[in-house]
């Protein structure tokens, strides 16, 4: 026969259990209990409150989210700037209208025929009296010269000239003799052809057959043009005034003769060799 217990009895001893479980159980941690805390009432927050640091929080990651935004933009534009082929470059070409000048130094030498037109005899020939026939007259002859031509526009040389002068047949071979310091300016103008400008110095002789009777100093002043038929010869003509002094003198018909500064005018028709001796 099976016994039954009361519904009160049974009520009671769940009671007891109860009590008895609550009181043996452990408490838990503090900061589990702040978490389920914090848990618990996330939930109830209202969207937008400020709730602890939710919302600012919220906020720093959005800042942060655009400005990783920009950086990897910013990447992005450079790497397809580095991408992009940069536009050819054209070689600038200067175009010289003509070769440079060689810087050349050169030994330049030769002879030219020149011819001496008397403008005016001075003292030497007065225009009365028995002395009327002129015994300094017009000419011709040689020149040789050499120098040192530089790689500007200078020339610096020396020339041994003699000529043949119309003399009256008061000598039978009047000699007129010059021994020169010489100097040219070429400007570069870039042509074969090259005008220059000439002066120089110096020291004559006149006298009959070779021979020394008077003598005097000499200075000058022209102008030339110089055609270079290849860079080691030239070819050139040029014309200068040049006045002379001459000290007076006896001539072989014991004539007296008085000092004179006697005018002339020169013309040369040149033929010179170069010969190189250093570059710069």
């Amino acid at each position: 026969m099976r016994l039954r217990s009361p519904p009160g009895a049974l009520w009671a001893a769940t009671i007891a259990a109860s009590a008895l479980l609550s009181l043996t159980a452990r408490a838990a941690p503090p900061h589990l209990q702040a978490e389920g805390a914090l848990h618990g009432a996330a939930p109830g927050a209202p969207a937008g409150g400020r709730t602890g640091g939710g919302p600012v929080d919220g906020a720093e990651d959005v800042r942060a989210s655009s400005a990783g935004s920009a950086r990897l933009d910013a990447a992005g534009d450079e790497a397809a700037a580095e991408q992009e082929p940069s536009p050819a470059v054209k070689p600038r070409v200067e175009l010289a209208s003509r070769p440079p000048p060689l810087h050349v130094e050169y030994v330049q030498y030769g002879v030219a025929l020149v011819a001496e037109m008397s403008l005016d005899p001075g003292a030497a020939c007065p225009r009365s009296g028995p002395l009327y026939a002129c015994i300094l007259g017009s000419g011709g002859g040689l020149a040789i010269r050499g120098g040192y031509r530089s790689p500007g526009p200078w020339y610096f040389g020396g020339a041994y000239q003699f000529t043949k002068m119309d003399s009256s047949n008061l000598y039978r071979l009047g000699i007129f003799q010059q021994l020169r310091a010489e100097m040219r300016y070429l400007p570069d103008i870039g042509y074969r052809a090259a005008p220059y400008f000439s002066a120089g110095i110096g020291g004559v002789a006149y006298g009959n057959e070779w021979g020394v009777e008077t003598g005097g100093a000499l200075i000058f002043g022209g102008v030339g043009v110089e055609l270079e038929v290849s860079r080691r010869a030239v070819l050139g003509v040029s014309c200068v005034y040049r006045p002379v002094l001459l000290a007076g003198w006896r001539d072989t018909a014991n004539y007296e003769r008085a000092t004179a500064i006697a005018q002339f005018v020169g013309f040369e028709l040149l033929l010179e060799v170069r010969t190189e001796v250093g570059r710069r």
